[in-house]
């Protein structure tokens, strides 16, 4: 199968890119509500989960280079909505906010759909895929 590039996949680098613009460019040229508060959300899983598991791989926690699974998203989503709109408030001054779980979980949607859609990991080497004969 071909190995999953983290940090290097290329929606990772665009989601890190759009973080970037709209935190240091657009939200000083527009107002409103959306790119104040929950634009940058949707990037969270996009921009962070691949060099999480990056991290995962080189700590032995992960044993391949397979692109993200559904369950690894969906936990990461769950674990990290908790330490941020549970956890830190208590602990920081920032503010709970249930639409940023939201726009985490519409960016953890779209991430996982682009990873896991069909033909996006074709197998080499005469090895099977999950997408390749029937069912």
């Amino acid at each position: 199968m071909k190995k999953f590039r983290y940090g290097l996949d290329g929606l990772c680098l665009a989601a890190c890119a759009a973080y970037a613009l709209n935190r240091w460019l657009l939200k000083s040229w527009w107002g409103g509500a959306f790119l104040h508060g929950y634009a940058n959300d949707l990037f969270l899983i996009p921009a962070a989960l691949p060099w999480v598991l990056w991290l995962h791989r080189r700590m032995g926690l992960r044993r391949d280079d397979r692109r993200p699974t559904w369950s690894e998203i969906f936990l990461h989503l769950v674990l990290w909505s908790v330490l941020f709109e549970a956890v830190g408030p208590r602990f920081a001054k920032v503010t709970a906010d249930g639409w940023d779980v939201v726009a985490y979980a519409a960016g953890a949607v779209a991430a996982g759909w682009w990873w896991n859609r069909r033909g996006a990991f074709r197998p080499c080497h005469g090895e099977e895929s999950a997408f390749s004969g029937g069912i």
